[in-house]
């Protein structure tokens, strides 16, 4: 293992991760540009005019197709080699990608291929915790100590399962050491070396908790490598089997996987992860399309826009869970925000904002539901309404790690959901 990162690349880590979240935060206006993105309607959706908007509910302002393009058209920049983006609900189905999906060919995107999915992850991990919750499997409010032994070191004090799932379990954040000194060229040359999940939780050990569990949330993605044992303990099978036959069969999610992790793998890739690199001739992108999953239950995850957007919509309509866990994925624990940078759109930001699954943010006064992701060449998300009225998933690749992307997933935003017009 590589040591301990230093203040300075957790401040890396921590940049990255909140730019995954920029969505959350954008409300910007989507600015113009030039040369369009191409736009496509599967096969037996009726087409809306390009320039047209459609129709809206429940407040929100028509959809305007355009402007959506436009929100994209100027990738490839600086910053982001490819972005695609998928919207549905009310208005219809409407996909759209931008900038360069193979450097090799020069195609674009594929609005339906596979990306890293990075900590959109933890929702799949969250739903299959819940699912045993409601087969009395497993006891939210007992504790990790109860139903993992010895995983946790044994000066934290009782955890429950449950504020695993909405991040208020105060637990050390461990080691970063897997991102090495934050920098691309370091992540290109180990792409390939992976942790166990058990190595991950082992570094907890001579951490300090946040918190004491229970009084404030924190986002840590320790949790939910946790939660991945824990589903594991109590099922004897492994966390990608449970993930495949309680959700990717029943859903037919058939672009969705939880990868070996020895398989660096990415299969039909919707565009390639590419890293701007400096080196003695300059600075160069390097294709790190295939890395190790070792993010796991956490962020391991690969699947597309369709099948996120058949997650979700099954999730929202109650398919994969109960009325009484249902409810929990809309249900925020009332307490303070520590240090969370989810909760940047919150009309509380200095409250929480997760569930126990999801992230809630209010864009232009419309309230979402979702979360997004972050593995390095790819920036993520997946958001709806709670009425499922509009529904947007996106996968930008950014070629950097310090959430320089952000202002082109903040343009993105302010096109798909945008002030309401002004009333008279």
């Amino acid at each position: 293992m590589n040591p301990r990162p230093d203040a300075r690349t957790n401040g890396r880590r921590r940049a990255a991760l909140a730019a995954a979240g920029a969505l959350l935060a954008a409300v910007a206006v989507a600015g113009t540009a030039a040369a369009p993105a191409s736009a496509v309607v599967p096969a037996g959706t009726a087409a809306t005019p390009a320039t047209a908007a459609t129709p809206a509910t429940a407040g929100l302002p028509p959809l305007d197709r355009a402007a959506v393009r436009r929100a994209v058209a100027g990738v490839p920049d600086a910053d982001v080699s490819g972005v695609l983006v998928r919207i549905t609900g009310d208005a219809g189905t409407f996909e759209t990608s931008a900038g360069t999906g193979d450097a090799a060919t020069g195609r674009r995107p594929d609005p339906d291929g596979r990306f890293r999915i990075g900590s959109i992850s933890k929702v799949f991990t969250a739903t299959v915790v819940l699912q045993l919750a409601a087969e009395g499997r497993i006891d939210l409010d007992g504790t990790v100590q109860q139903y993992l032994p010895g995983v946790l070191p044994a000066d934290l004090p009782p955890v429950k399962v449950g504020q695993l799932l909405d991040h208020t379990s105060g637990l050390p954040r461990g080691s970063n050491a897997a991102w090495g000194d934050g920098t691309t060229a370091w992540f290109a040359e180990h792409r390939t070396e992976g942790w166990t999940p058990e190595q991950v939780v082992a570094t907890l050990a001579g951490g300090r908790m946040s918190f004491a569990p229970g009084t404030a949330q924190q986002y840590n993605g320790m949790n939910t490598f946790v939660a991945g044992l824990l589903i594991e303990k109590v099922t004897g099978r492994p966390y990608a089997t449970e993930v495949e036959r309680r959700i990717i069969r029943p859903l037919h999610l058939r672009d969705t996987a939880v990868p070996d992790k020895d398989d660096l793998r990415l299969s039909r890739p919707a565009a390639h992860g590419y890293l701007a690199v400096d080196g003695p001739d300059g600075r160069r992108l390097v294709d790190v399309t295939e890395q190790s999953p070792w993010p796991w239950a956490e962020g391991g995850m690969i699947s597309s826009a369709p099948d996120l957007d058949r997650f979700l919509t099954a999730l929202f309509r109650g398919r994969l869970l109960p009325p009484a866990q249902q409810r929990m994925l809309f249900t925020v624990p009332d307490v303070p925000n520590q240090q969370n940078s989810q909760c940047k759109a919150s009309s509380t930001p200095e409250r929480a904002c997760m569930s126990m699954g999801l992230v809630r943010a209010e864009i232009n006064g419309v309230t979402l539901w979702g979360k997004t992701g972050s593995r390095p060449g790819w920036t993520s998300g997946v958001f709806a309404t709670k009425d499922l009225s509009r529904t947007i998933v996106y996968s930008l690749n950014p070629t950097g790690l310090n959430g320089a992307e952000a202002a082109d997933i903040q343009k993105l935003a302010g096109a798909v959901f945008p002030p309401a017009p002004s009333k008279p």
